[in-house]
């Protein structure tokens, strides 16, 4: 395979992990998934994200191969399941501190 054509998919890969994430919602949802496993519930009152906005980003980043769900009794539980985006999480976590360095 062309070195161009390789790079092209993996631009591709990278593109669609970012597109996964580029919602608010969708990046506390994956930052807290980081840190552990949550319930819907947990992440409801957590993030102080509605159910329905919830369900739905949660949706999208099952759709994206980010994070599972297991049922325990009527709770359902997520967890993420890719290492890419905990990198990622960790970088742009680096990139932009919760407490803002100064400029000089």
């Amino acid at each position: 395979m062309p070195a161009s054509r390789a790079r092209a998919i993996r631009a591709a890969r990278v593109a669609s992990l970012l597109k996964s994430l580029a919602h608010p919602a969708r990046l506390m949802l994956v930052c807290t998934l980081c840190e552990k496993e949550a319930s819907v519930s947990e992440l409801e009152e957590e993030l102080c994200v509605h159910q329905p906005t919830l369900s739905q980003q949660l949706n999208v980043l099952r759709e994206a191969g980010l994070v599972e769900s297991r049922r325990e009794g009527k709770q359902i539980f997520y967890r993420l399941t890719d290492e890419r985006a905990v990198q990622l999480m960790g970088a742009l976590g680096a990139i932009f501190p919760s407490k803002p360095k100064p400029p000089f």
